[in-house]
């Protein structure tokens, strides 16, 4: 479908944005967290449901600054049993790329922050590309392996959000409901950014940097 040509300026403004300072402190960054909804059982093949996104800014968590996105439309045949519920109907296309735009709007030029990223990356960039023709091309912070090079006395605890989540005591409101699970995991990244800058690593560069070492030290062993 052609893009407006107010669609058009707003993906303009956009690329015009100043790239991420990364050099900056954790308490003068704004992180967004995204975290994303599969419909249907198949979390690899099945289409995306609805994004979640949260900001912490300045080291904290901004409840205002929360986005949520449907991306299929709610099921709304009453006699289908839950044993076997009834597919997911995607949006229109139109307004697949209104909530789309929302999305670039809301994240702006801002770090990337999820667990296990690559496969919310993969498919937050497809969707971008696909509706708006926009290469997302932001840096992605994986949570999982930040956090298991800045919290090694817990062991191999960095495997599953939820065991996170069960240490630090941090209850998700509605687990896999995107924006709920976006606000647990941002509730993990204020404990990384204190620890990560106790042990002088203060800024969004230094958290990547931490994780490329740990991928490393993962794929060497």
């Amino acid at each position: 479908m052609p893009l407006t040509s107010e669609v058009q300026e707003r993906i303009s403004a956009w690329r015009k944005l100043p790239e991420p300072d990364l050099t900056r402190s954790h308490y003068r960054s704004r992180y967004v967290l995204i975290d994303i909804a599969i419909a249907g059982p198949d979390w690899k093949s099945g289409p995306l449901g609805s994004i979640g996104a949260l900001a912490l800014v300045d080291g904290l968590i901004d409840f205002q600054d929360a986005l949520h996105l449907a991306m299929v439309h709610p099921a709304t045949d009453a006699g289908q049993s839950l044993a076997d519920p009834p597919p997911a109907t995607p949006i229109s296309g139109e307004q697949r790329g209104a909530a789309l735009l929302s999305l670039l709007g809301f994240v702006g030029k801002a770090p990337l922050v999820a667990y296990h990223a690559s496969f919310v990356a993969r498919r937050i960039e497809r969707a971008l590309a696909e509706a708006l023709g926009v290469e997302l091309n932001l840096p992605w912070i994986d949570l999982a392996w930040v956090m298991a090079g800045l919290f090694g006395e817990l062991g191999e605890k960095s495997a599953q959000l939820d065991a996170w989540l069960e240490h630090f005591a941090i209850d998700s409101v509605q687990r896999h409901n995107p924006v709920s699970d976006a606000y647990a995991t941002a509730q993990l990244l204020q404990l990384t950014v204190a620890r990560a800058a106790h042990k002088g690593f203060e800024t969004p560069a230094s958290l990547i940097a931490i994780e490329k070492a740990r991928r490393h030290l993962y794929q060497s062993s």
